[in-house]
């Protein structure tokens, strides 16, 4: 539970570094809310998937992010780099967690 919650704090900053970016640049913050993830899980093992899913989708929206600022603006590309490099640790430990004892 401390990792799942860990896990959420760090989604509402990566929200709240985004939002500073987007003002810097001058526009605006939509205040509309995304799709939410599934709300019922059988197993740990199901919610850790959908984890692994949100991360993998995380990843390309910063790689996409990364494709639109590439000599464009290095403040954006360093916030996307750190980003895609942040949510590949997370899909590392997601994986990890998957791991049934002795496949390590």
């Amino acid at each position: 539970m401390d990792w799942m919650r860990a896990q959420a704090r760090e989604a509402l900053l990566h929200a709240e570094e985004a939002g500073e970016e987007v003002t810097s640049l001058g526009a605006r913050v939509s205040l509309n809310i995304g799709q939410l993830a599934g709300t019922f899980h059988e197993s740990v093992d199901e919610i850790l998937q959908e984890l692994l899913l949100h991360e993998r989708r995380g990843i390309g929206q910063y790689q996409r992010l990364l494709k639109l600022t590439e000599a464009q603006s290095i403040s954006l590309e360093e916030f996307a780099r750190a980003k895609i490099r942040s949510e590949e640790l997370h899909v590392a430990e997601i994986e990890k967690m998957l791991r049934r004892r002795g496949d390590a």
